[in-house]
């Protein structure tokens, strides 16, 4: 958790960011597909920005 907040350009797993999101596994990949959470897929794994996640949770979209 310390890194991201080091590094916030670096891009990060689905492991590393729900431990940033505070989230299972099964609710990030809900919220990717269901609300729009932005996500890269890279071959057979999802990636994430945390700027870009930042914003999204900001813009109040995880709760509707």
């Amino acid at each position: 958790m310390q890194d991201i907040m080091q590094n916030p350009d670096r891009w990060y797993s689905t492991k590393e960011i729900c431990a940033y999101l505070g989230i299972s596994r099964d609710t990030l990949l809900t919220w990717i597909s269901e609300k729009g959470l932005p996500a890269h897929k890279m071959g057979r794994n999802w990636k994430f920005k945390t700027a870009e996640v930042d914003e999204w949770v900001k813009s109040g979209k995880a709760g509707e």
